[in-house]
């Protein structure tokens, strides 16, 4: 066992995980310390990955070259691609996983990457010297040196537990939490604040009455989250299922509000609004009769579900009762009880676009440490981290995604620059290219990126290379060649779409709304022999090449948009710049310019608090 490493990771969640395996692949030699190996990128929550932007992410960290992807499509038994009756920027992939195969697939691959060493022990300080990272201490006393330190704690910094009036302290049911780092960290003038997430119940499958509940299957399509994985279609997909609270159910949460500790003042520290607990739902929603639940399976040998939808801190016995209540649920048993958790969190203004720390050279924080909340929004962060970590060792320029490149782009950005004030969670709203940032394309727009930095393969780069070949083959095809009524008016007419009198491009017919690739496929002869070559993935391919002849003005427009703006993000600031003596730009705009340090003036336009007349004088200070 060596004790000198380049970068040594803090947490093996999913944060930690992503960082790990993404520095270690590109060549740097890592330590990834976590309290528990058995837990591997454990999944706290629910056991699901993905979902409404969700879903884009995990393509993006799989077309860099990361793992959450790889190891949906292994764990998986469920799949379904949510908003499929709106437009394909809203699409997005979602998989119920197997929790503990999800895990042990994660460590797998994991164990696989020669330069990731494992130590299992509590990190309890961050050795800091001169403003510079230079390792960490363990609880068993053991000093590790590195030359970058990767925090990704998650919800184990100071992290204690609410069932009720009874609190425990630790980072997960049954599971210690981290002392120590939080303290360091505020000694050294970082700015810290609370965060509160929930959890539900987990209970019997056995006790559950699945017939009278509404059942949620999985798509009938093959699917796949990672780009290097054949579509496939999962035998025996566990089923998802949907019942309802009602007025009774209500009754009994709110008798018990006096003793839930998000309504008696024990827990001040935020929640997300979004995902609130079932008693801030009947409390917020109090004119609402019912709150829908989702049934979901732990995995696929197992009895235990996951009850979706109720979030609780109260008392035990307050949850079974009113569980018991619920259509369905009325002989159910519980495993355990649902708790609420509060934990440290450092405010993400203080980092800088890499994910390091403004603070302390080589330290960088990723996942819930920096108030987000989600697997797939740490996954990210420490992808990024990870990768930034290795790229400053090797002298070699960071790596930071506009906007308009991922989703990942967005996330970090809207971290870094405008802070939080209650758990963050993505959503296809907070990006302003939603057309240019879907999920079918991540991986024309992320992965030759990932290979230059070293990440991605070449094989995956030959085979992202393959399929856009093969797609640019059929939108040539289908913008050049002509059809006749008597091929195609058979099918206009089965399709409930105008029949045409004279020849037309086949991309006329492509672009109506009624009308698929694959409706022609029988009827034109010539697009079927250039379909039937394609050696792989062609319903793929073919739907990469509709959407692409459907909503090109769209995409199109949003490019053009995206360009005009991307020229702030070239106009840099430099880093010492002193706003306070700025005298006719605001007083906040002031303040606020000298926390964030924006990069450019493109990152400094969407700082709130800053108005388009201050960024006006400062492109004139600029000589702009």
């Amino acid at each position: 066992m060596e004790n000198r490493y380049d970068i040594i990771v803090i947490g093996g969640g999913h944060a930690g995980s992503e960082a790990a395996a993404a520095a270690g692949k590109m060549g740097s030699k890592v330590l990834l310390v976590t309290m528990d190996m058995t837990k591997i990128a454990q999944m706290s929550c629910n056991p699901a990955m993905g979902g409404i932007a969700k879903g884009q992410m995990v393509r993006e960290i799989d077309a860099l070259g990361g793992f959450s992807g790889m190891v949906t499509d292994k764990s998986m038994i469920q799949f379904r691609m949510l908003n499929r009756s709106k437009g394909p920027a809203m699409w997005s992939p979602r998989a119920q996983c197997d929790r503990i195969k999800f895990s042990w697939e994660w460590r797998r691959y994991l164990e696989t990457i020669e330069n990731v060493d494992f130590w299992q022990d509590m990190a309890e300080e961050i050795i800091i010297k001169g403003g510079k990272v230079q390792g960490i201490k363990t609880k068993m006393g053991v000093e590790f040196r590195g030359k970058a330190v990767i925090l990704t704690a998650g919800t184990f910094m100071n992290g204690l537990m609410h069932i009720g009036k009874t609190k425990i302290e630790g980072g997960r049911a049954a599971e210690q939490h981290s002392k120590g780092i939080s303290e360091i960290l505020k000694n050294h003038g970082f700015e810290a604040g609370r965060m509160k997430t929930g959890t539900p119940a987990r209970v019997d499958g056995r006790t559950i009455e699945f017939d009278k509940l509404t059942e949620q299957k999985g798509d009938e399509k093959a699917y796949c989250f990672s780009f290097m994985n054949e579509p496939v279609k999962i035998k025996n997909q566990r089923s998802c299922y949907i019942t309802h609270t009602d007025l009774n159910v209500h009754e009994i949460i709110e008798n018990g509000l006096e003793d839930s500790p998000l309504f008696n003042g024990t827990i001040k520290s935020i929640g997300p609004r979004y995902c609130p607990s079932i008693e801030d739902k009947i409390v917020t929603f109090a004119e609402k009769e019912r709150h829908q639940l989702f049934i979901e399976p732990e995995g696929k040998d197992t009895i235990e579900y996951y009850i979706n939808g109720f979030s609780s801190s109260l008392p035990w016995d307050v949850q079974f009762n009113a569980m018991r209540r619920i259509r369905g649920l009325e002989n159910v048993k519980i495993f355990r009880p649902g708790y609420a958790i509060e934990y440290d969190y450092f405010k993400p203004t203080q980092l800088k676009h890499t994910l390091e720390t403004k603070k302390i050279d080589g330290l960088y924080l990723a996942g819930q440490v920096n108030g987000t909340t989600g697997y797939e929004e740490a996954g990210a962060q420490g992808l990024i981290a990870g990768i930034n970590a290795h790229l400053k060792m090797e002298e070699k320029e960071e790596l930071i995604l506009g906007r308009d490149q991922a989703y990942i782009g967005v996330l970090i950005d809207d971290l870094v620059t405008k802070g939080v004030d209650e758990p963050y969670r993505m959503f296809t709203s907070r990006a302003e290219y939603r057309i240019l940032l879907r999920q079918d394309d991540a991986d024309l727009r992320l992965t030759e990126i990932g290979y230059r930095i070293g990440l991605a393969s070449g094989k995956r780069l030959e085979r992202m290379r393959e399929k856009y070949e093969w797609r640019n083959g059929i939108l040539d095809f289908i913008r050049n060649h002509s059809v006749k009524p008597e091929e195609v008016n058979g099918k206009l007419k089965e399709l409930g779409t105008a029949k045409i009198r004279q020849g037309v491009k086949l991309k006329d017919l492509i672009i109506r709304p009624q009308v698929k690739i694959d409706d022609m496929y029988e009827e034109v002869v010539e697009l079927r022999r250039i379909m039937e070559k394609i050696p792989n993935r062609q319903e793929e391919i073919s739907e990469s090449a509709e959407i692409e002849l459907k909503y090109e003005g769209y995409i199109n427009r949003e490019k053009q948009l995206a360009a005009k703006l991307k020229r702030m993000e070239h106009i840099r600031i430099p880093e010492n710049f002193e706003y306070m003596k700025l005298g006719s730009i605001s007083t906040e705009a002031r303040q606020k310019l000298t926390k964030i340090k924006p990069r450019n003036i493109g990152q400094a336009s969407r700082i709130s608090g800053v108005s388009p007349s201050d960024i006006s004088v400062l492109l004139i200070y600029l000589g702009r």
